[in-house]
């Protein structure tokens, strides 16, 4: 072989070797980044679509609860602010107009027949014991009804002229219709109402006027759900586990 042959031979293992190097090189660091790199596309995609009407596939337990806490907790905020409000607007007319128009209509909403009763239906009760209805209520914002009618607490319909839909069950013969509303805060403020008219709730009303206590509050919900005295001690679970009560000291902007 002549001296150009050997140069040339050298040559070309020297370029094999370089890019042998160049290509181990970069194949290291793509190995190492591409799992965060993964995680945060799909962590973005799901933020991207944090719905009602949505529920991402495959998701880990701790993305189903952040899913759910970024779409209850704002709402349930702003519904919580806007009963503050009212509820200071009524005090502020007991004393200053006892009988305004706006009082009257206020009371036959409210279906209270003293300004003490109206007080005690609009103050709003822990936000904790919201959240703990809304993710017992909902399977964590996957079920139907709220995917489907932005139904949050599962509250039923017995008016065919309103928007809603035909749940899953029947009693007997009868078919069983949940309300649909047009997004989660209108969910919200009508649960809030529910508890704040209804009679099998009374007692729930007048505790929470001296006790914001979410764990004693929650046992006069027995008549929420089937469970009876079950679903009190179902839901103090929930609020303990899930550190619920952390979003009572949360304040609207």
């Amino acid at each position: 072989m002549n001296i150009f042959n050997l140069l040339k031979t050298g040559f070309i293992l020297i370029c094999v070797l370089v890019v042998s190097s160049c290509s181990d090189e970069s194949e290291k660091p793509l190995e190492k980044e591409s799992k965060p790199i993964a995680d945060k596309v799909i962590s973005e995609e799901i933020n991207k679509n944090y719905t009602a009407g949505f529920v991402p596939e495959n998701m880990t337990v701790k993305e189903k609860k952040q899913r759910f806490i970024s779409l209850l907790v704002p709402a349930i905020d702003l519904a919580y602010a806007d009963l503050e409000k009212l509820h200071q607007e009524v005090s502020q007319l007991i004393q200053s107009n006892p009988e305004s128009e706006r009082l009257v209509k206020l009371k036959k909403t409210y279906r209270s027949d003293t300004d003490q009763a109206l007080l005690d239906a609009i103050k709003p009760h822990p936000k904790s014991i919201a959240l703990a209805q809304a993710a017992m209520e909902s399977a964590w914002g996957t079920s139907r009804f709220f995917t489907q009618a932005n139904n949050v607490f599962g509250v039923w319909s017995f008016d065919k002229n309103e928007p809603r839909i035909a749940a899953g069950e029947q009693r007997g013969s009868k078919t069983i219709w949940v309300k649909k509303y047009p997004d989660i805060k209108a969910s919200i403020s009508d649960y809030y109402k529910v508890l704040a008219r209804g009679a099998v709730y009374k007692k729930f009303r007048e505790q929470k006027i001296d006790n914001e206590s979410p764990y004693e509050l929650v046992k006069s919900l027995d008549k929420y759900s089937e469970k009876g005295d079950e679903y009190g001690k179902e839901l103090a679970s929930m609020i303990r586990f899930n550190k619920f009560e952390q979003y009572d000291e949360v304040i609207a902007e």
